[in-house]
């Protein structure tokens, strides 16, 4: 299975996040009550049009991840040009060549041995089961726009050949998340626009088993009052390598290209220990800030605490009343000085988010990566999280996506489904399973739910099991259950969403019922996509619900999508499950 899914990634895999300003050529808008959904006029192109795109695509991504000489660092006499296999320890002996003190961890791998190692680190993820309706009638979680998960697998696959990969690197609700769709705007005066998508289930043989798609798109504010923004640099001895402080000094430069006269620039690097290399820049400096970013250099152990400390305090001097102040950290995630515990780090931003500066994430390298300490920074630092692992993916986060990437519009985002067991057995929510929450914590403002940035789409599956469904259901016999409840109307379910606004504590509710009348024999391209994404990491995991999924059947339901000609990122993903195909027969 790993053989097979190593060629997953032998052309890399890229997609964009939700940004559809307004309704595209050749689409329409349909309304159905409240709601308001985005159909796509079909174009017909033939099996070979198809083909032909998909293939042209997918291999302008070959040779994404090696390092030619436009990505070699030299250091003394030596130069790296090729990738590292070695452990990015950063206390290491140190040596000596040219006159030059170096960590021996720096050295390339023709110098130092290659050795097997990882030591990178995943929280567990268990796949969300079947929950009975008259057991729980509410699935409750924080909305989530991260996607991490997506760029992190296609490196893992395409630099390890699947070597090391766990089921806990691998998180439905980023995978899904990471596409863009159709989804309309916001009416005058609403933060967001939702949608819903009820039809058959495509992994699932039981015709009382349908898929719900439930949908959100949130407004696009505009950047009057600029940013505050502090860029936090690891420049330890385990960012040396290419794929770290080089493709973040990359990564930084196309960032500081988007900012203007509004804009505050300041820029913190921590190794043994912080060291402030500018503050208080206007953002159209921007050969000022080209210079510093330039000054990088990895040394040393990794005291990130001190870091993100002296980043707050300046983001705090230069604080916006009503703009963006956001501290943006860039690192592996290998702490190693101070406060470096998951626990620990949690209880720290937790205190720094009061002061209504936020967090972003972005990770880079591998071998040591953290991913579960990332993900807990951004998440309780009420911001946002990203892996860049070249830089297609850098110019697709902090360009393409600029704002939605650092421009929150609501946060503590929640979700509330709430099922009627006179409609419904059963229900499983795909994906969001370290996102779930206690029903009571829906309404409760002292609750984090997560952070939507401007013009950005959350989007989530559940399969919904009918009452006539034969399927087995685990359940807790009650004495007290009303089995006419809510029988004589058509509700299936409904769909509650609270959220703050950015600078406000109190939350506020919106609600959309789903009824059986929007049940559709044919599924929008919106929801063929998501689904199709979603039965991939079923897949890659090895899910027990993957169903009916397989690799082929994905490619044949996502290659006569509309968009394939028009964007780059679907069709590079098809080409990836191409190979897997070929190699299937």
């Amino acid at each position: 299975m790993k053989e097979i899914l190593a060629l997953i990634l032998a052309a890399g895999l890229a997609a964009s996040a939700c940004t559809n300003p307004t309704t595209e050529p050749g689409k329409t808008e349909a309304t159905t009550g409240e709601q308001t959904t985005v159909q796509t006029a079909s174009v017909k192109h033939s099996d070979e049009e198809i083909e032909k795109r998909i293939n042209e695509v997918g291999k302008e991504y070959d040779g994404l991840y090696e390092y030619g000489e436009d990505n070699a660092i030299t250091f003394g006499s030596l130069s790296m040009k090729s990738r590292m296999t070695t452990s990015p320890a950063s206390n290491s002996e140190m040596v000596q060549e040219d006159g030059l003190a170096m960590d021996e961890a720096f050295l390339p791998y023709e110098v130092v041995p290659e050795t097997d190692w990882n030591t990178e680190g995943y929280n567990e993820v268990k796949d969300n089961g079947l929950i009975s309706v008259q057991t729980q009638p509410f699935s409750t979680f924080g909305a989530d726009t991260d996607t991490a998960v997506y760029s992190n697998l296609r490196r893992r696959f395409y630099e390890n050949d699947g070597h090391g990969i766990t089921d806990n690197a691998i998180r439905y609700e980023e995978l899904i998340n990471y596409f863009n769709y159709n989804y309309p705007e916001p009416k005058e005066g609403e933060k967001f626009a939702a949608v819903t998508d009820l039809t058959a289930c495509p992994w699932v043989d039981d015709k009382e088993t349908m898929l719900l798609r439930v949908g959100i798109k949130a407004d696009s504010i505009s950047a009057d009052k600029g940013s505050n923004i502090v860029f936090l640099v690891d420049t330890s001895g385990s960012m040396f390598f290419p794929n770290k402080l080089p493709l973040v000094q990359k990564s930084l430069k196309m960032l500081q290209e988007q900012f203007t006269d509004n804009d505050t620039i300041s820029i913190v690097t921590y190794a043994g220990e912080e060291k402030v290399v500018c503050e208080g820049l206007k953002g159209s400096e921007h050969d000022a800030i080209v210079q510093a970013i330039d000054s990088f250099e990895a040394y040393g152990s990794t005291n990130g605490e001190g870091g993100i400390n002296k980043a707050y305090e300046i983001a705090k001097k230069y604080f916006i009343q009503g703009g963006n102040n956001r501290v943006i950290l860039a690192t592996d995630g290998d702490l190693n000085v101070g406060i470096s515990s998951e626990a620990g780090l949690i209880e720290l931003i937790e205190e720094k988010k009061e002061t209504g500066i936020f967090l972003s994430c972005l990770g880079f390298g591998d071998g040591n990566y953290q991913d579960a300490k990332m993900e807990a920074l951004a998440d309780h630092g009420n911001g946002n999280y990203a892996y860049i692992d070249c830089s297609r993916e850098a110019e697709r986060v902090l360009k393409d996506e600029f704002r939605s990437t650092l421009f929150t519009v609501a946060k503590d985002v929640k979700f509330q489904v709430e099922f009627n067991p006179a409609k419904v057995k059963a229900y499983r929510l795909v994906g969001y399973e370290n996102r779930k929450m206690d029903a009571e914590d829906f309404a409760n403002d002292a609750k984090d739910g997560g952070e939507v940035g401007s013009g950005q789409c959350v989007t989530a599956l559940y399969e919904v099991v009918t009452v006539n469904s034969q399927r087995e259901v685990p359940e807790v016999a009650s004495r007290y259950n009303n089995d006419n409840k809510g029988s004589e109307g058509d509700e299936l379910l409904t769909v509650n969403i609270r959220y703050k606004e950015p600078d406000e504590n109190e939350s506020k509710l919106l609600e959309y019922p789903v009824t059986q009348q929007m049940y559709s024999e044919t599924p929008d391209e919106d929801t063929v996509w998501a689904a199709g994404v979603a039965q991939f990491g079923m897949l890659v995991r090895d899910s027990q619900y993957k169903g009916t999924s397989s690799y082929k059947g994905i490619y044949d339901s996502l290659k006569n999508d509309s968009r394939i000609f028009d964007d780059d990122l679907r069709a590079e993903f098809l080409y990836l499950i191409s190979l897997v195909n070929k190699s299937e027969k």
